[in-house]
């Protein structure tokens, strides 16, 4: 190969053994004359280019296959070894990062790290810290590392690498700041829609094409596929659920405005209404153990409703119900064909997951409903680290999604 194999500047203008080997990546090994048919490539022009991958380490010589007649042909596929990916999930108290093959294989994952996220300066270089001690550790080839993908909830420009939710100090992109102090490419995405990419290629998605992903954390959110690919929006803002004006209430957003669904349905708001049912008087497990109510976190309750604390369980359920009904709007929009439960808060299972069908089925169209299974996560919280690795693994291969 003349030229080493970029990243393509744009997405419709790409290298032709860019696209072979995103071909391979995506399909499997197959032999040329399978390939060139299925790219629209003559044998003679598919060759050459297998052979170019070939020599720069791209893909591999399967060995022959059996066949009807003839020569067995060679079967060819990408070399796993030959890139790898790393995703970076940051949650509020957690940060996990994962390493990704060429092959969509997560060999190395850091389990959670401690990690403090906050819209400060401090908060930003601990979390470089965290990828470049990540990185340091790694035993593989480091030159072989094409990109960083980084997930923060919010709103964030996946074109021009900016977050308006966290770390916005200045004009420059986070990921440019980022990337100057771990030396590797950095794409910045919002995270639910990290973990809706990482179900639809590894995890609860099947055939279905358009897909909505409730992340159900401490803010919520939606991640949404239309045939099959990320839908954005105009400005790349699409899927703020959590801030549909819905309830006639005076409590305050984090976005600044009232009524938003967030502040009767988000992990935040279960805290709120857990410390003033406290200050009431009602009792719980956790003050055993954590007598100032203001101390008292969104795990704790969980933890609380998995053990069978009664106002927890309470409180969930109502969660639940509002999530429901805000649920069932979307279903009601967007009739999709699976809708994926994900989240934190999907850690009390039937608790929070019961309510939420209950009121899907009271508040959405029966006729629309119908068409669409709800499920839960399956890839659980490395949703959003195989979704980031993946989509950084899309701009290496120019795949567009």
């Amino acid at each position: 190969m003349s030229r080493p194999l970029r990243v393509a500047a744009n997405y419709k203008t790409k290298d032709p053994a860019q696209i072979v080997l995103g071909y391979l990546a995506n399909h499997g090994g197959m032999t040329l004359p399978e390939l060139g048919k299925q790219l629209n490539i003559s044998v003679p022009k598919v060759t050459v280019l297998v052979s170019e991958l070939r020599n720069e380490g791209f893909v591999s010589d399967y060995g022959k296959i059996e066949s009807s007649g003839g020569r067995k042909p060679n079967l060819y596929g990408v070399a796993p070894e030959a890139a790898y990916f790393i995703g970076v999930d940051v949650k509020q108290s957690h940060v996990t990062i994962g390493l990704l093959n060429l092959d969509k294989t997560l060999i190395v994952h850091s389990g959670a790290l401690p990690y403090a996220l906050a819209n400060t300066l401090e908060s930003r270089d601990a979390l470089c810290m965290h990828i470049g001690a990540f990185i340091e550790g790694l035993s593989v080839s480091k030159d072989r590392i094409k990109g960083v993908g980084v997930n923060l909830s919010g709103r964030v420009n996946y074109l021009t690498g900016h977050s308006y939710s966290y770390f916005h100090f200045d004009d420059r992109p986070l990921s440019e700041i980022v990337e100057e102090k771990i030396g590797y490419p950095v794409f910045l995405e919002n995270d639910t829609r990290a973990m809706a990419y990482g179900e639809f290629c590894l995890g609860a998605v099947e055939k279905e094409q358009n897909v909505l992903f409730l992340n159900l954390d401490y803010g919520i959110a939606v991640g949404i596929l239309m045939d099959g690919k990320l839908y954005y929006g105009k400005s790349g803002y699409a899927g703020e659920f959590g801030h549909m004006p819905v309830f006639n209430n005076e409590h305050i957003c984090r976005c600044g405005k009232k009524g938003c669904l967030e502040t009767e349905a988000a992990g935040w708001a279960l805290e709120r209404m857990f410390r003033e049912k406290i200050r009431e008087g009602s009792s719980s497990l956790i003050t055993q153990k954590i007598p100032d109510p203001d101390r008292i976190t969104m795990d704790d309750i969980i933890e609380a409703a998995i053990a069978d604390d009664v106002l927890a369980i309470e409180l969930i359920a109502q969660l639940g119900d509002n999530l429901g009904r805000g649920i069932a709007s979307l279903i009601n929009v967007f009739n999709p064909e699976l809708v994926i439960l994900g989240g934190s808060l999907l850690a009390t299972g039937d608790y929070i997951g019961l309510p939420i069908k209950t009121a899907i089925n009271k508040y959405s169209l029966s006729l629309v409903n119908n068409d669409t299974r709800l499920v839960h996560s399956k890839l659980g919280e490395d949703a959003g680290l195989l979704g980031a690795c993946l989509l950084v693994r899309n701009r290496f291969l120019g795949i567009h999604d």
